[in-house]
């Protein structure tokens, strides 16, 4: 129990933390454009615009998920037990590339394509969809062992 608490309370961290860092990129997206910044508001700059804002929305969202992880954690620990540190680990890696690639992907584009940031997205992608399939499954074993104990 003592280690799902350390999960609960990392990811609840991480969590919160991210979500200030997000919901602060979100509101300097939001002064660039209230300002009219030609950096980022140019026709020839679409593709930074996007890659900030994918960036901004899936970093948002990621912080939601690991709050609501953590919390996950202290109400029903024995859920994902033994892929607990995977999962965290996944999740961590994929809070960090999703956003992260998104983001370098607009620092430096070339003729409207994305830079090379952009690949870590498809590896943050895939850390994001193992963590979601083993939270799934350990649910749903979970789900169906109780369901035989009554």
């Amino acid at each position: 129990m003592a280690d799902h608490v350390d999960y609960s309370r990392r990811h609840l961290t991480f969590g919160w933390w991210s979500l200030l860092v997000f919901a602060t990129l979100g509101l300097t997206l939001e002064a660039l454009h209230g300002f009219k910044v030609r950096a980022y508001l140019d026709a020839s700059n679409d593709t930074r615009r996007l890659m900030w804002t994918l960036a901004h929305a899936h970093g948002t969202a990621l912080a939601i998920i690991h709050v609501v992880f953590g919390l996950m954690l202290r109400v029903a620990p024995d859920t994902t037990a033994r892929s607990v540190p995977t999962i965290s680990t996944s999740l961590i890696a994929a809070s960090v590339l999703l956003p992260g690639g998104f983001f370098l992907g607009g620092v430096a584009f070339y003729a409207g394509d994305p830079g090379i940031g952009i690949a870590l997205v498809p590896i943050g992608a895939a850390s994001l969809l193992y963590a979601v399939f083993a939270i799934a499954r350990g649910v749903t074993k979970s789900t169906e062992s109780n369901r035989r104990a009554r």
